[in-house]
């Protein structure tokens, strides 16, 4: 193995932002190759800037690396100029660690954290000199792995793939690092690649799709099973289930140039119990598992004293619910108005009062915006989607932000929800124009910027059955809201384009056969789909025609209870009769109560893996037990009872 540098430093004045592939980092580890150990070249399929603030990937360097049969370096996308240049010269894919050629290290492990960056990751194995398709590998290629949240469908990569390893990766890495080190320590001969694949796909968590066979009955899917025996009818994933014993990342890394969310990140928990139908990631990390809160202020100061950072983000779904939130801001931040004491961001806000009341004292001097995400606009439809927010609880915070002294307010909103009507999207306008009239009480700077992205149903949720908007539908919904926003005085619209929103539906619930569909979005140009200067909808449409398929079977079209979805052979943990009633439930416009404080409703995750959420306190949040104060029979809605522990299989 030996570094690309000297071929590679010569480019870099001829490209944007050379720091994007020197390394470097306060934190970065010097790797330790050596016989005998699996080298690991960890990918983030985006550019350097938006993939080095990445924990997942930031937590598995560090646990590699400290294994004595492990090495592992990271790799990003190279953005189009440098691309250009390396194969123009014929220079690989490398490590930004020690610039090291990708195709020398044994593992290509990709972080997938959204649907779109697909062909970015093709372009990465081309980049590399391996085969596309995974068919084409010999025993000396790199297996190419992926995990993440975009992981739990990975049927529509299944043809370039070795491997997915569903869930957290912690303890799992550990488990294929010792097979992939037996089948290197054998020679890795002629054949056994598929020997080392079916010793994978005995790791639970880990999926090995070429070791299954898809049957197709006309358009739909007739039948998901394995080729050999001894493997898995189902894949389940992996759950860390102490956070408290992996108080990772230990070296955060700090970079040399500025990165999006450049401050130090502390994870305070994972899971989220709120129920959100919409949200794939509350319903894949269940269950709740929170950091102890005195490794936290740990992490905390040793994080900033290595980064230098004078600023920290606690990250979670829902970092408000973190039960040991006030206790540990409070000992890290005893004066916010003091002189270089550190600013603690919250991403995650709640609406209520505490939440706000509390980021406005770690805050300090600086206000410059507080960021909401209501979902939508009506009562009803946040009942629909299981945000349980009232309009009291948005005004309430609101109210408390522009009495602290903050002037901006942001609210984050879906539209092409599941029953959303017209007055559903006019009560976006309606919210914030309330938000608008709470803060002139404050101050005549008062304004309010809504955010609107277009809903794109994902595997493993109540909405996975769900008919996703489509474009058109989409554009006139955001007109309706751009439209009412141009008579609102202090209220500004942003949106997110619906053409992408599009190509995300295709690559979220597509089948095996979306595949083809990716390599020639790719080969076409298609790279940094999450890019608008980037994406063009007419490229996957092109695709879709090219193959034969139907945008409107894979996108806008209901599924049933019978149908066998692309992932049915793939679990997150959940029953899918939970997930099935809860999707009933939602159309009949019942919300369902955060379980943390309330009986099971036995949605699987804890009583199939013996689990149970890990809390710091007993006590729920002020308010109740939604932390919100509603009142779910509002309206005359009334919680729905779904199964419990007493009674599996009741409705």
């Amino acid at each position: 193995m030996t570094s690309l540098w000297s071929r590679l430093e010569p480019l870099l004045a001829r490209v944007r932002k050379p720091a994007r592939y020197i390394g470097c980092e306060d934190g970065a580890i010097v790797p330790q190759h050596g016989h005998g150990k699996v080298a690991w070249l960890l990918a983030y399929p985006d550019v350097y800037e938006v993939g080095l603030p990445n924990q997942g990937l930031q937590i598995l360097y560090e646990i590699l690396n400290e294994r004595p049969d492990a090495v592992a370096e990271r790799t990003y996308a190279p953005w189009v100029d440098l691309e250009a240049l390396m194969r123009e010269r014929g220079i690989p894919l490398f490590s930004v660690d020690s610039h090291r050629a990708a195709e020398d290290f044994d593992i290509l492990a990709f972080n997938l954290s959204s649907e779109l960056v697909f062909t970015n990751l093709l372009n990465m194995v081309d980049l590399a000199g391996v085969p596309v398709r995974a068919e084409l590998r010999s025993p000396t290629d790199p297996l190419v792995m992926i995990g993440g949240h975009a992981a739990f469908n990975p049927e529509p990569m299944a043809d370039f793939i070795d491997v997915a390893v569903l869930g957290e990766g912690e303890e799992v890495i550990g488990e294929i690092t010792e097979v992939v080190r037996e089948w290197k320590a054998s020679g890795r001969t002629e054949g056994s690649r598929l020997a080392v694949l079916k010793a994978l796909a005995q790791i639970p968590g880990v999926y090995v799709p070429s070791l299954y066979g898809v049957e197709y009955d006309g358009d739909h899917i007739r039948e998901i099973k394995p080729l050999y025996a001894g493997i898995p009818e189902r894949v389940m994933k992996r759950t860390v289930s102490d956070l408290g014993d992996w108080d990772y990342p230990r070296r955060p890394l700090a970079p040399l140039t500025e990165v999006v969310h450049d401050r130090l990140a502390v994870e305070v928990f994972r899971g989220c119990t709120r129920g959100c139908r919409f949200c794939q990631a509350g319903m894949i990390t269940r269950p709740v598992r929170e950091r102890p809160a005195e490794q936290v202020r740990s992490m905390i100061v040793d994080g900033l004293q290595r980064t230098g950072y004078n600023e920290v983000s606690l990250t979670s779904l829902s970092t408000a619910d973190f039960s040991g939130i006030e206790s540990v801001i409070t000992s890290i931040v005893p004066d916010p108005t003091a002189c270089g004491a550190p600013t603690v961001s919250l991403p995650s806000l709640r609406v209520d009062a505490f939440t706000v009341g509390l980021a406005a004292k770690v805050a300090g001097g600086r206000r410059s915006g507080l960021t909401f995400a209501p979902e939508a606009g009506t009562w009803r439809l946040r009942t629909v989607i299981n945000k349980l927010i009232t309009e009291e609880d948005l005004y309430g915070a609101v109210e408390s932000a522009f009495a602290s002294g903050w002037s901006r307010a942001k609210l984050y909103f879906l539209t092409g929800l599941p029953t959303e009507t017209d007055i559903d999207t006019q009560g976006i306008i309606d919210l914030a124009a309330g938000c608008v009239a709470v803060g002139k009480r404050h101050t005549g700077r008062a304004n309010v910027t809504v955010s609107i992205g277009g809903f794109v149903p994902k595997s493993h949720t109540p909405f996975q059955w769900f008919g996703q908007n489509s474009v058109p539908e989409l554009r006139r919904k955001i007109g309706l809201v751009r439209d009412a926003a141009t008579k609102t005085k202090g209220v500004n619209v942003k949106w997110h384009d619906p053409s992408a929103s599009l190509a995300e539906g295709l690559a979220s619930r597509g089948d095996r056969r979306i595949g083809a569909v990716i390599e020639r979005v790719w080969r076409d140009g298609g790279v940094f789909q999450e890019w608008s200067e980037y994406f063009k909808l007419d490229r996957w449409l092109d695709a879709m025609a090219a193959e034969g398929l139907s945008p409107d079977f894979y996108i806008t079209r209901h599924r049933d209870e019978k149908e066998i979805l692309p992932w049915h052979h793939l679990s997150a943990g959940l029953h899918q009769d939970f997930l099935w009633q809860d999707w009933r439930a939602s159309l009949n416009e019942f919300g369902l109560e955060d379980c943390r404080w309330t009986p099971c409703y036995d949605c699987g995750v804890c009583t199939g893996d013996g689990l149970e959420h890990i809390v710091a306190s007993p006590i729920p949040p002020a308010g109740g037990s939604q932390g919100t104060g509603q009142d779910l029979s509002r309206g005359g809605i009334t919680p729905v009872t779904l199964r419990t522990k007493s009674s599996v299989g009741a409705t």
